[in-house]
């Protein structure tokens, strides 16, 4: 699929060029990495555990800890293992896969924000006909269609990438395999190519965002009650907080030409690797039931000597 690409492998930057820090970011981000595999599935665990959280909105929760979990790993421990090595590079055909696996399950993971907000747009605008429209066989095509649309996406992206030469410069200007910063590096013209990414990954970041927003203005506008608005509010208040914290990265990321910036690596740590650690953390501390189910099922571990019932 590649035009001519006699380099074999990219070198990654590193997010610190001291080898004391190094260590210190190791500690840090392997403390975070851990964090986000414990925090995610142990709400995966709660979700498919408890029968009281067998609605829409917690297996729609479910599947967004799973794509968090996938999306951390995908960039993570690459990252962990650079933070040890003096040598940070990863051969061609690693950066292609790592490359499809993180716009694949970060686009699959925008569809299903999106998705979620038009969960909780039914719950609280159309509350009689919520369990008709919420309905498990829809939930599960929505889901399946979130899946499906990051693949497309990634599919696009991945082969535009492929189709490029690579046959200069080696040394990629991130921690991780990612379309601005490896296209950069090709020794050819790829003004058309940028063009059609940012017009992929671009619009699909910016419009989920814009129908997020709007979906959540429109719950708002339409609760005439203070109480209920207030109690509206404080629903979407952690779909708002992880929206805010996922896409605003990514918007600053694909929505511009890929004109590379130092603060660029920051905004990558943000979204690769902190967000997806933050949003079990947002969902259980502003969520009663979620909380109570997390007690049930500890209650439940301890009392079967470490074994779940479900």
């Amino acid at each position: 699929m590649t035009l001519d690409t006699p380099v074999g492998e990219f070198l990654l930057a590193a997010l610190s060029p001291t080898p004391q820090s190094q260590a210190a970011l190791f500690a840090v981000f392997l403390l975070v990495y851990v964090s986000t595999l414990v925090g995610n599935t142990l709400i995966m665990a709660t979700v498919s555990s408890d029968p009281r959280l067998r609605t829409p909105m917690y297996f729609l929760l479910g599947n967004l800890s799973f794509l968090d979990l996938c999306y951390s790993t995908v960039t993570a421990p690459k990252m962990l293992l650079d933070f040890l090595s003096e040598r940070r590079s990863i051969s061609y055909q690693a950066c292609m896969v790592q490359l499809f696996f993180l716009h694949f399950v970060g686009a699959a993971e925008m569809f299903l924000l999106t998705v979620m907000a038009y969960d909780r747009y039914v719950a609280i605008c159309k509350p009689l006909h919520y369990p008709s429209i919420m309905n498990r066989t829809l939930c599960s095509w929505l889901v399946a269609a979130s899946w499906a649309g990051g693949f497309i996406h990634s599919m696009v992206q991945t082969i535009l990438t492929m189709r490029l030469p690579f046959c200069g410069p080696n040394r990629v200007d991130n921690f991780f395999c990612d379309v601005p910063p490896v296209i950069k590096l090709a020794c050819t013209d790829t003004y058309v190519v940028e063009l059609l990414m940012v017009s992929n990954s671009g619009l699909i970041s910016t419009s989920c965002f814009v129908i997020l927003v709007a979906s959540y203005t429109t719950i708002l506008v339409r609760i005439r009650s203070p109480e209920g608005r207030r109690k509206a509010l404080s629903t979407c208040a952690s779909h708002l907080t992880v929206v805010t914290l996922f896409f605003g990265p990514c918007i600053f990321i694909y929505a511009r030409p890929f004109s590379i910036f130092s603060v660029d690596k920051l905004v990558s740590v943000l979204y690769n690797i902190i967000t997806p650690m933050l949003n079990p953390l947002i969902y259980t501390l502003r969520n009663k039931e979620v909380k109570s189910a997390m007690s049930r099922l500890r209650t439940r571990s301890i009392t079967s000597g470490g074994k779940v019932i479900v």
